[in-house]
């Protein structure tokens, strides 16, 4: 029997869906939990589907189950026919209705509570039946995302890391040097980095995108990356000291630019400016967008054009 034939007659999305519970689960008897059902249907199902294509799809062993190359080729097969099968049902929700649907954006953790939620905002007033799911993480953790179809699209910087991904521009980001509203420094109109280095900082840690930046903006003016009183990943508990008056950090300037954030803090004058990063919409090529994430992206060049003015 000829592959299409194959295709065409024998191989069954279900089973194909039981393969992917099989590996993801490590066992057939947790598969079948997760599928609710037996493990017996289980191995049925997996029997057809290595009957179907010819080759063993699966290797057992006292652990449980991993995939063999073949069924490895399979299950990458399985998860792009799934997700276009997904963006198929969205479609058709969204031709049903077009002002419902459901869109899965993935982003970093500045960009959510920021530029992500105007766009949100924006299009939730347009068409409030629309259902939104932001995932955020970081740069590698959203490419496997967007790899799997677990997400439609990312917004989020440009990186190396675009095999068979597509980016779309839509403004450059700024780093800022940030400071609370009761800071001396809130009321300079300009500030030399060197000034900064006795200060009492929370940064990120280093090698991250921000610490990068930041020591390429000391090292323009012959300073060394500046001693952090306090080192944290998390933005939330940067901008909480910053907002006291008694540390700086150091921003996305998008944390500042839409009305989430609370006054309490603001970008600080500091020469020479930090280098801008890229910042736009990452897909997966040759893979359909369904109506929703294509608004979704619409609106999102709406609300970037008068970023990428500045």
């Amino acid at each position: 029997m000829q592959i299409n034939d194959r295709i065409g007659h024998r191989l069954k999305l279900h089973n194909l869906h039981v393969l992917m519970a099989v590996v993801q689960a490590g066992s057939m008897n947790k598969a079948a939990a997760l599928l609710n059902t037996t493990q017996p249907n289980v191995s049925k199902s997996i029997a057809e589907l290595e009957r179907t294509v010819g080759v063993r799809l699966l290797d057992r062993n006292a652990g449980g189950v991993e995939p063999t190359a073949y069924g490895r080729a399979l299950l990458n097969g399985g998860i792009a026919v799934f997700g276009e099968l997904r963006q198929a049902l969205k479609s058709i929700e969204f031709l049903a209705d077009p002002t419902a649907g459901e869109v899965r954006i993935g982003c970093n953790p500045f960009l959510a509570p920021s530029f992500v939620s105007a766009v949100v905002d924006r299009l939730s007033r347009r068409c409030p039946r629309i259902e939104f799911h932001i995932v955020t993480g970081r740069v590698e953790h959203l490419h496997h995302e967007l790899s799997d179809r677990n997400v439609d699209f990312l917004i989020t910087r440009r990186s190396g890391l675009l095999a068979g991904m597509g980016f779309e521009f839509l403004f450059g980001e700024p780093y800022v040097v940030v400071a609370g509203t009761q800071s001396p420094w809130s009321r300079r109109r300009r500030i030399a980095f060197a000034e900064l280095l006795g200060e009492s900082w929370t940064l990120p840690p280093p090698g991250s995108v921000i610490a990068t930046v930041a020591t390429e903006g000391f090292l323009a003016s012959g300073l060394d990356y500046p001693r952090a009183a306090v080192v944290t990943d998390s933005a939330t508990t940067r901008i909480s000291l910053a907002a006291t008056g008694r540390f700086l950090t150091i921003l996305q300037a998008s944390a500042l630019r839409f009305p989430t954030r609370q006054p309490e803090i603001k970008a600080l004058p500091v020469e020479p400016r930090m280098a801008d990063t890229p910042i736009g919409v990452i897909t997966l090529k040759n893979r359909t967008l369904s109506p929703v994430a294509t608004l979704f992206i619409e609106h999102a060049r709406e609300v970037a054009k008068p970023l990428a003015k500045k």
